[in-house]
């Protein structure tokens, strides 16, 4: 390898990711395209701090297609600072979604841990019958 350059190994070992990682980053987009010298991968050090960030909105919850945004998906000159903001403020809002949905699964099935039913007939039955009460009084079934 030339002076300067890391392998794909030498990024794996320094980052923790395995080479079909890295590799799997760079085909998904996240990645910039490495020189190739020799047929073989060569990277900056500045690649060590592009996983990192890959790594830390992972972590947070990103999808790959919100990190790729994160890198490409912004006007030329927009600070990371700003994307940063920008893509967390609609991860809390998608997050706050999920745990209302998650709260409301979790009252189901605390009730369907109470249930006594004795067949899917009488189950259903008493699922109706609360839905219809619930309707009427303004309730959650």
């Amino acid at each position: 390898m030339q002076s300067g350059y890391l392998s794909i190994g030498d990024v794996g070992r320094c980052t923790g990711f395995n080479p079909s990682t890295i590799r799997f980053y760079e085909k998904a987009g996240l990645l910039p395209k490495p020189v190739r010298i020799g047929g073989k991968r060569c990277y900056s050090d500045a690649i060590l701090d592009r996983l990192t960030l890959v790594e830390y909105a992972k972590n947070s919850g990103f999808k790959l297609d919100e990190i790729r945004s994160l890198f490409y998906g912004f006007r030329e000159g927009i600070p990371i600072s700003a994307r940063w903001q920008q893509l967390a403020k609609s991860k809390i809002a998608e997050l706050d979604t999920q745990m209302r949905q998650i709260e409301a699964m979790k009252i189901l099935l605390e009730r369907a841990l109470r249930c006594r039913c004795i067949d899917p007939d009488e189950c259903g039955q008493a699922m109706r019958r609360r839905r219809a009460k619930a309707n009427t009084t303004g309730q959650r079934p």
